[in-house]
């Protein structure tokens, strides 16, 4: 494991910063400053209560105003699982990874309590599905912590959301519940590659928001191609090909193709007043 000023500066390009010896001490910290995605694993079951322990210190995180509007489902049925895997295929990790959850969106629980109290639901509107949303994706973030912290390898995945009708019906999620994310994780077969990642200056603020210029981008594109450039280059049909493929091109052609467009309709099917 690296320390964590060799990982920061290898993800940032250049940590500013010395880092404090107390803080290199720390296997977590050094842990978290060098993660990564992992998606390939060892043929190995995870223990079904090492799987509850860390969801439940993930359930321990953060939520607003303690409403707790966020589940985790753990997927253990083989019919369910196998038809997931077939929905997210284009992604062919999915299936050979030994474990697969999603994490959930929940405001059905706050409306039974109004309903159980006989208290009226005053806000109907869209932060009622934000705050479920944002509170999924707190509990998500502290299970990989805490599963990368016991050994495991995680990777995200939002594609479920491209499915999320199918998904719903599949793991019989009633209204205003929703799936935010799934997360595939297991034992890992080696270790992984840190991610890097735009520079601070594009993305650290202090007292007022300032926008990233293009020429912290464009060197960005330069110093991740040196060390981890892309395989193949997105929709070559429409786009062409390009002698100098990054990171801003690929996002720019990934949104250059209409996904999830119809998210909202499920949304407000479950129940929810985005206005």
């Amino acid at each position: 494991m690296r320390s964590i000023k060799e990982a920061l500066d290898h993800r940032y390009g250049d940590f500013p910063h010395p880092v404090d010896p107390q803080l290199e001490g720390s296997s977590f910290l050094r842990g978290l400053a060098s993660r990564g995605a992992c998606r390939r694993f060892r043929d190995e079951p995870v223990p079904r209560a090492l799987i509850d322990t860390l969801a439940a210190l993930a359930l321990a995180a953060p939520t607003k105003s303690d409403l707790q509007q966020r589940d985790i489902l753990i997927i253990e049925d083989a019919a369910i699982r196998e038809r997931i895997d077939t929905l997210l295929a284009a992604q062919d990790w999915i299936p050979k990874a030994p474990h697969f959850l999603v994490f959930l969106g929940n405001n059905r629980r706050q409306r039974q309590v109004h309903d159980w109290t006989g208290i009226p639901f005053a806000n109907d509107h869209l932060d009622a599905f934000f705050n479920a949303s944002v509170d999924a994706g707190i509990v998500l973030t502290s299970f990989v912590l805490a599963a990368e912290a016991a050994g495991l390898g995680c990777c995200p995945v939002s594609v479920i959301r491209n499915h999320a009708q199918e998904v719903s019906d599949l793991l019989g999620l009633p209204g205003h519940v929703f799936p935010v994310a799934g997360l595939g994780f297991g034992w890992p077969q080696g270790p992984s590659y840190i991610s890097l990642r735009l520079p601070l200056e594009a993305t650290l603020h202090r007292d007022r928001y300032r926008d990233c210029t293009r020429e912290m981008v464009t060197a960005y594109d330069r110093r991740r191609n040196d060390v981890f450039p892309y395989r193949q280059q997105r929709n070559v049909a429409r786009f062409g090909k390009s002698d100098s493929y990054g990171w801003s091109e690929e996002k720019a052609r990934q949104y250059a193709e209409p996904e999830r467009a119809d998210f909202g309709g499920f949304v407000n099917a479950r129940g929810f007043n985005l206005s």
